[in-house]
């Protein structure tokens, strides 16, 4: 049945070449209009699990306390003194400047030239104090003298100004759409704008700025991610070099590069029709299209090849390619869909976007590549030299690799397997969820922003590496005692976890109110019972300092981390959780958690939890259609086998290179899988021929060797050397990309032809 089907479907489309090449022709021009449309996309929400209960935490507080999408701006005096008019004259411009910057939200913006940010004194009559910038300041000696004393008064050393007073922090919360439009927030023109108006003007000799928050990481990887366009082409040239030694015809070299970059054309026109953009991490799969189009365009050109070589008329031989092609090709391309299609499960819109762009890429490779390709060489008057040993010399090489199909090499080959599987399993063990390095895990330690990072992180106590635990109570719940204590209690406990630099909290600052109401004696820096007392002392703290709300039923505590690494998240979660199960009652609730920490815990937890399901959603996919392509179980089992052991592998290699599964890396795995599959199902499907009609296995896989070996083995070549050259990119997931990804396409390609010859041997014992 499904023969006569590809027999119909071939006579139809090389009766109708014309209207066939005008129809991809027409959709190319539209679908090429759409692709110039497409813009870069990075906006926050995408790269975080909105449904995870921290996000909705998040969410629900994010317009009364701010939400994770800060900017850090850090004003550097490089003599290493601040107090000189030259720096607050810079400090001045800089928080005006991004004060005005469309999308800051302006009543977040803080420094110590904030009306917000003031200092309390106790004095004879009580307490004094005002904004640590006067109103009346004159940028001299003697008024930088009055804003040292107010510093020091008002206890923000660590926190917006440096410990050591070589520099001054400027901090502010993003919206999320821009106000002047009204559209979404663009995070990449925002980072620029960071750049040009605020290190651009204000930056000189002296004056150094430093900037860190989610949308200036953003645009430094989009920045980035621009040396893609680089490799691309250098990728191009490889591949275009390596068809042609393969290929020996300058017209089987140019047909299946057009076709994989009209692929490429119709993926990014897909998305602009479907209303998607392109952001950092998903700009790598054109590349991959390309990659894979190359790929199965290389077995068309292969069985073209060897048709024509056996005295067959281009037109029949590309008719012949077709037929034989179309159903194992077509099941590949499915399986890689399907398999980047199970990466929807995870709970982040920047990897579903993924999943939906490398979907829609891999499946138009089966229009571009299995049908458009033979069609458009079925024109062409393919010219090759005859070669009379070519049999001969093809059946000398690979028969050497024909006794992995032998029996009794097989047993080694598989015991090896499994040795191999065991000290993956072993290794992966160690595998980490999560960043393993400090800084922005995107960019290289060496880049500005992580230079950036690494500065404040070392002059200041707080960071963006904070994680805000939400208490949710009832009107006035901040004027009892009994809630204040359990803030303290909860606060204390967790500020003294390894990895916690310091922490905030209503609590902790109505003791140091309550303190100054009596003299500033530290004997009197606890929380009063008296009722009047407390109120007394929390009404010193107002809302815009961001530890209440209006009706104080909702009070913060923030906790600055050292890092955000996986193993401190890890342990600074575990312990808020188990502190806040403690803690918790029928009318206090604390909540996890909020923050940009709060963000990274949420993702850390989403790829935890989507790990094993994607894992076994790719494997069930391909499982699935591998079974109803080869129609026998053992068959499948012999494809999927190989690809499991390298799966392993690929997270023992993760585990020891120190690559944490995260964002970037979690889809890589597969994506392995999903073009790992390719290689065995070309060579399977021609053995499972040989095989029902009685073949021995060997000589079965020997014949599959000589029809489709050298294919593969160029395939694997060409994918793995591609994305290495990936080892070069100025973003370091790009880097940790290559690396897996060159592993995974060198191994699985070993795997179809080591180990699932062997495994077949196994299967099929009596074909001997």
């Amino acid at each position: 049945m499904l023969e006569k089907l590809v027999n119909g479907f071939e006579s139809f489309l090389f009766r109708h070449r014309g209207w066939v090449i005008t129809l991809f022709a027409l959709l190319t021009v539209f679908l090429g209009y759409q692709a110039s449309q497409l813009k870069m996309d990075a906006a926050f929400v995408k790269n975080i699990p909105l449904n995870h209960s921290y996000m909705q935490t998040y969410l629900k507080h994010q317009k009364d306390f701010g939400g994770a999408n800060s900017i850090m701006v850090a004003v550097e005096d490089t003599r290493g003194n601040i107090f000189n008019p030259e720096f607050f004259d810079a400090l001045k411009n800089v928080h005006d400047q991004l004060f005005f910057i469309p999308g800051v939200d302006r009543a977040q913006v803080k420094s110590i030239y904030s009306p917000s940010t003031r200092f309390t004194e106790v004095v004879e009559d009580g307490f004094a104090g005002g904004p640590v910038i006067p109103s009346e300041f004159v940028n001299d000696a003697q008024g930088l003298e009055i804003v040292r004393d107010n510093i020091e008064k008002a206890g923000i050393v660590g926190r917006l100004i440096a410990e050591d007073y070589s520099a001054a922090m400027v901090s502010a919360q993003l919206m999320d759409f821009d106000p002047q439009t009204n559209a979404p927030l663009d995070t990449i023109a925002f980072a620029a704008k960071l750049e040009s108006e605020l290190r651009g003007k204000f930056e000189t000799d002296t004056i150094k700025v430093h900037i860190i928050g989610f949308a200036k990481m953003a645009g430094d990887v989009a920045d980035g991610a621009k040396g893609v366009v680089l490799f691309f082409l250098i990728a191009i040239a490889i591949t275009a070099v390596m068809v042609f030694l393969f290929s020996r015809s300058l017209v089987l070299t140019l047909l299946p590069l057009a076709c994989s970059l009209i692929a490429v054309v119709w993926q990014l026109g897909l998305l602009t029709v479907v209303g998607f953009g392109l952001d950092p991490m998903s700009i790598l799969v054109p590349f991959l299209v390309f990659a894979i189009g190359v790929s199965h365009g290389v077995q068309i050109i292969n069985a073209v090849r060897q048709r024509v070589l056996d005295g067959q008329a281009t037109k029949a031989a590309a008719a012949s390619a077709f037929r034989s092609l179309l159903v194992p090709g077509g099941v590949a391309l499915l399986s890689d869909t399907v398999g980047f299609i199970t990466l929807l499960a995870i709970d982040i819109g920047i990897i579903r976007e993924l999943a939906i762009s490398a979907s829609l890429g891999v499946a138009v490779i089966i229009f571009t590549n299995l049908i458009l390709l033979p069609v458009v060489i079925s024109f062409f008057d393919i010219k090759t030299k005859e070669d009379a040993g070519r049999a001969e010399r093809a059946q000398a090489f690979w028969k050497p690799f024909s006794v992995f199909a032998n029996l009794k090499v097989a047993v080694v080959v598989v015991l090896a397997t499994l040795g191999l599987y065991g000290l993956g399993l072993k290794g992966a063990a160690d595998m980490k969820i999560g960043d393993l390095q400090g800084g922005a895990p995107a960019l290289h330690a060496d880049s500005r922003y992580n230079q950036d990072t690494f500065f404040i992180t070392d002059h200041f106590s707080i960071t963006t590496d904070v994680m805000t635990v939400i208490v949710e109570a009832f009107p006035e719940a901040c004027t009892y005692h009994d809630v204040l204590e359990r803030i303290g209690e909860f606060e204390w406990q967790v500020g003294n976890t390894v990895g916690v630099e310091s922490t905030a909290s209503l609590a902790s600052v109505a003791r140091k109110v309550n303190a100054g109401f009596n003299e500033g004696n530290p004997k009197w820096e606890v929380l009063p019972r008296n009722t009047a007392s407390l109120v007394q002392a929390v009404g010193q703290i107002p809302t815009t300092s961001g530890l209440l709300n209006a009706d104080c039923s909702v009070m913060p505590v923030y906790f600055f981390l050292k890092d955000h690494k996986a193993e401190t998240i890890e342990h600074v979660i575990a312990k808020s959780k188990a502190v806040a199960e403690k803690l918790n009652t029928d009318k206090v609730q604390f909540k996890l958690a909020s923050g940009p920490v709060g963000v990274m815990a949420a993702t850390n937890e989403a790829v935890a939890e989507a790990q094993t399901p994607m894992m076994l959603y790719v494997y069930g996919a391909v499982f699935v259609l591998c079974l109803l392509s080869f129609r026998s179980l053992r068959a499948t089992v012999a494809v999927i086998l190989p690809l499991y052991v390298v799966s392993t592998l690929a997270q023992a290699l993760m585990a020891k290179l120190e690559i944490g599964l995260a964002v970037s890396t979690l889809p890589v795995i597969a994506l392995g899988v999903g073009i790992g599959v390719d290689y065995g199902i070309y060579i399977l499907s021609t053995m499972a021929v040989k095989l029902r009609d009685g073949m021995a296995v060997q000589q079965a896989y020997l014949e599959a060797l000589q029809e489709r070996g050298s294919a593969v083995i160029f395939t694997g070549l060409t994918l793995a050397i591609g994305v290495s050259t990936w080892f070069f990119s100025a973003l370091k997931f790009q880097m940790d990309m290559g690396i897996l990804l060159t592993f995974m396409f060198l191994v699985n390609m070993l795997g179809a032809i080591i180990i699932l010859p062997a495994l077949t041997a196994l299967f099929w014992p009596k074909r001997r």
